[in-house]
């Protein structure tokens, strides 16, 4: 199946608020357990970059999960963001979570040299691949650990209906909407592989999480 963009920012009123509304917890908790499993020997503290926030909802299960991590989350969508920042006020962790408006590449980052990277569902709004994995290399500090999830694109229009249909089905016709326009945008296993290739990536790792979720894990040279 080709690949079909979407557009780089989710700003609409009503997205972030589905988006704030809707229970990710299941997958979002997946998501953040398997940083372990992939990453073992994590720093029990650090400063963590973490690309595309959106309303912070994976941004405060890190920070619950690892007490001695203070985060910048970085997001270019104002609603986005004014959701986060009242998730994290409202989960008490003002003082390690702070969010960020940045647009990449254009915006600088709110700092460099970071011991943890991480990122979920950005890479798949980029037009240009590239974008996320050069962030990636101006923020590591050297040998940081990196840890970047999002969809993959299924392999035809049958498999894309069946995933749309287990994990959409009883939502909002805008996430049932956003969530089949994110698999068309996805990118797959294969071309993650080259696009880190051609970022100088090549000791981080692809893997399939799930049968929609792949993720990049590994060290920063």
């Amino acid at each position: 199946m080709q690949r079909q963009p979407e557009p780089e920012l989710m700003d609409a009123a009503d997205q972030a608020a589905a988006y704030a509304q809707a229970d990710f917890s299941a997958p979002h908790q997946f998501l953040v357990e398997q940083i372990s499993r992939l990453l073992p020997k994590l720093p029990v503290a650090a400063r963590v970059l973490d690309l595309g926030c959106g309303p912070a909802d994976v941004t405060v299960r890190f920070a619950r999960a690892f007490p001695g991590w203070h985060i910048d989350g970085v997001d270019g969508a104002p609603a986005m963001l004014e959701l986060g920042r009242a998730h994290v006020a409202a989960a008490g962790l003002g003082a390690r979570v702070r969010l960020h408006q940045a647009v990449l590449p254009g915006d600088p980052l709110p700092g460099r040299g970071y011991q943890v990277i991480l990122g979920n569902s950005l890479l798949h709004h980029l037009h240009r691949p590239q974008v996320l994995w050069q962030a990636v290399r101006a923020a590591a500090a050297p040998g940081a650990a990196v840890y970047v999830t999002d969809l993959r694109r299924p392999a035809d229009e049958g498999s894309l209906r069946q995933l749309v249909d287990a994990y959409s089905a009883p939502e909002p016709a805008v996430l049932r909407r956003d969530f089949e326009a994110s698999l068309r945008a996805a990118f797959t296993v294969q071309e993650v592989r080259a696009q880190l290739a051609l970022a100088g990536l090549t000791n981080l790792v692809v893997t399939e999480l799930s049968d929609r979720h792949l993720a990049v894990s590994g060290r920063a040279p």
